[in-house]
C-alpha cells in the first residue's frame, strides 16, 4: 500500500510539473515510471516467491490484477502518460499463474470444508428434540439452505474480484463440489427418514428439508 501510494503520488507530480521542465526527447515521465515499476515489480516478485498465507496470496493477486492496472494506472492524472510507457504486469505470467492455482486450491478446500461442517451441524439438529425454524411461515433450514448458497456465492465473488478468469475457474470447481455435497445431504436425509420415524418433530423436519430443495434449485 505504501509503495503504491508513493508511486501514484510521485508520478502525478512528474506528470503535472516535472515533465514539462525537460525537452520531450528526454522521456522524463517514462524513465520515472519504469524505475518505479521495476522496483515495485521486484518487491512483488520477492513476496510471491516467499511463503505466503492464503490472505496474502489473495492480496498480492488483487494488486497484480486489480489495484495496480486499474486503480493506479488508469488514474485520470496518469492514464494518458502511462499508456505510452507499456509497463507490463507486476509479476511474470508463470509466477502469477502459480499463485492463482494456490489460491484456487485453497479456496476450493475452504468452501468444501465449510459445506461439510454445515451438513454435520444440520444432521446434529435433526437429532435434537427441537422443532425446525420457520422462514416466512414455512419450516426451513436457514443454516443449510441459505448458508450453503452464501458460501458458494461468496467464494465466487471473492475470486471474481481478482479477475474474471480466476472467478470462472473457481466457479467451475465449486460447481463440481456442489453435486457432491448434495449427494451427501441426500444420503444423510434418507438415513434420517428411515431411522427416525419416531422423532417428535419427524414431519416438520421432513417439510423443512423438502422446502430447502427450492433454494438449491
Amino acid at each position: 500500500l505504501h509503495m503504491g501510494k508513493t508511486m501514484k503520488e510521485d508520478l502525478t507530480v512528474v506528470a503535472k510539473y516535472i515533465n514539462k521542465l525537460y525537452p520531450p526527447e528526454f522521456n522524463v515521465f517514462s524513465i520515472y515510471a519504469e524505475l518505479y515499476h521495476n522496483y515495485f515489480a521486484s518487491q512483488a516478485k520477492k513476496n510471491a516467491e516467499s511463503h505466503l498465507e492464503d490472505k496474502d496470496i489473495y492480496l498480492l493477486l488483487s494488486w497484480v490484477h486489480n489495484f495496480y492496472p486499474k486503480d493506479m494506472r488508469k488514474d485520470q492524472a496518469l492514464a494518458m502518460e502511462l499508456d505510452k510507457v507499456k509497463l507490463g504486469s507486476l509479476l511474470p505470467s508463470s509466477l502469477s499463474k502459480e499463485l492463482e492455482n494456490k489460491y484456487l486450491d485453497s479456496e476450493e478446500v475452504t468452501v468444501k470444508n465449510s459445506l461439510s461442517r454445515c451438513l454435520d451441524k444440520e444432521i446434529q439438529r435433526w437429532k435434537e428434540d427441537k422443532e425446525p425454524e420457520k422462514l416466512n411461515g414455512h419450516f426451513q433450514s436457514e443454516l443449510l439452505g441459505i448458508f450453503v448458497i452464501q458460501s458458494i456465492y461468496s467464494g465466487q465473488k471473492r475470486a471474481e474480484d481478482i479477475s474474471k478468469a480466476v472467478g470462472e475457474e473457481l466457479s467451475r470447481r465449486l460447481l463440481r463440489e456442489l453435486p457432491a455435497f448434495l449427494r451427501s445431504y441426500r444420503d444423510a436425509f434418507e438415513d434420517f427418514k428411515e431411522k427416525s420415524k419416531k422423532h417428535r418433530y419427524y414431519k416438520p423436519i421432513l417439510i423443512a428439508n423438502i422446502n430447502n430443495c427450492w433454494n438449491f434449485r
